[in-house]
């Protein structure tokens, strides 16, 4: 692992993301104001430093310039083959030891895949994967593995997942003994696909404390403090309860202002011209309800403005993936989980942990 002094900042894709630059730069900009988090813009010089001067931060803030900007279609071998786009220009400065961490919301399988040629992965890591720590109704979180990074792993691949998921359990959300759990059709052992049938036969002779299967149902409870499963299929998980958790909100802020007969929880902009950049990227977020403060209490923990993005394990330096849809409060949030993540030398102690690797 890669030593970075305390004082290096985090690296920001000006560039990536629906709303980059403008957006991002805000963001950048309020992450060094409000939080005090060091941070560098990687992008076209130019573009980033007129964001700079609209907000009045020339000379707080670095810009290391790029030339290329990684389209959000782009989704892996041609974003590694631009050299000098902004993701490689950033994930440079991390590899260098210049920047403690990288943070981008450009398309997830172009960062997973430059970061991976970039950063290189950790010994004995296969591939990388994406963590997402989820809200539960139990009131903690559950940690989701892989939510987009690799899209087809092998039984090996989820194996090691598990140990990634359960170690940044341990490390970030202060479970002890994180109770494992994998993605399935159902919760009988045995069930599901040759990938799942085969992973869990791995699973069950790690280190770990193997729960069994889980069904897609159980993955808002709690029943499991890390879920393990393939990047495809966690990706259609996180996307459907970004999508419900919206529509729930939603219909619950209207009944709530029907019954009162007031537009006091009703959802600001819920149909057409909804606020982008709430849960998922558009719809509702935590400021957009106008109810009881219950209610209110809901939508803000499921609010990616509160969580900033979603850390891509098995790496030999800190990213983080932030939504594509991000407006500026989520992307300096982002930058304070990465400048965090990197502070508390959470990759080094996470390949610390991997001494066990599944045969393949």
């Amino acid at each position: 692992m890669r030593d970075v002094p305390n004082a290096s900042p985090v690296v920001v894709d000006a560039m990536g993301g629906d709303h980059g630059p403008a957006e991002i730069v805000r963001g950048a900009v309020q992450a060094r104001r409000e939080h005090g988090v060091p941070v560098v813009l990687a992008g076209r010089a130019g573009v980033v430093r007129a964001e700079l001067a609209r907000l009045g931060a020339v000379g707080e803030i670095d810009v290391a310039h790029a030339d290329d900007v990684v389209p959000m279609t782009e989704r892996g071998a041609g974003a590694v083959r631009m050299a000098h786009s902004s993701l490689a220009v950033g994930l440079g400065l991390v590899r260098d030891g210049t920047g403690a961490a990288f943070v981008s919301a450009g398309s997830t399988g172009a960062v997973a895949a430059c970061a991976t040629d970039r950063l290189g992965p950790a010994p004995a890591v296969l591939r990388p994967a994406l963590a997402v720590a989820l809200p539960t109704t139990a009131g903690g979180a559950t940690v989701l593995i892989d939510a987009g990074a690799t899209v087809d792993p092998t039984p090996e691949m989820l194996a090691q997942f598990a140990l990634l998921g359960a170690s940044y359990a341990q490390l970030v959300l202060g479970v002890a003994e994180p109770r494992v759990g994998l993605l399935s059709i159902g919760a009988e052992p045995g069930k599901g696909n040759r990938l799942t049938r085969r992973a869990e036969t791995l699973l069950r002779d790690l280190p770990l404390r193997f729960h069994g299967p889980v069904e897609g149902g159980d993955v808002l409870t709690g029943l499991a403090d890390v879920i393990v499963t393939d990047g495809f299929t966690g990706n259609v998980v996180l996307k459907n309860v970004e999508g419900t958790v919206r529509a729930t909100l939603a219909l619950l802020a209207t009944e709530v202002g029907a019954g009162a007969g007031t537009v006091a929880g009703t959802v600001a902009g819920a149909g057409a011209g909804a606020r982008a950049g709430a849960v998922g990227g558009t719809g509702v977020g935590a400021q957009d309800v106008a109810g009881p403060e219950a209610l209110r209490r809901v939508a803000g923990r499921y609010d990616p403005e509160t969580h900033g993005g979603a850390a891509l394990l098995g790496l030999t330096g800190t990213v983080v993936v932030a939504h594509g849809s991000s407006r500026a409060s989520t992307i300096a949030r982002a930058c304070v989980v990465a400048h965090d993540l990197a502070q508390g030398e959470v990759v080094a102690r996470l390949g610390d942990r991997l001494a066990v690797r599944p045969a393949r």
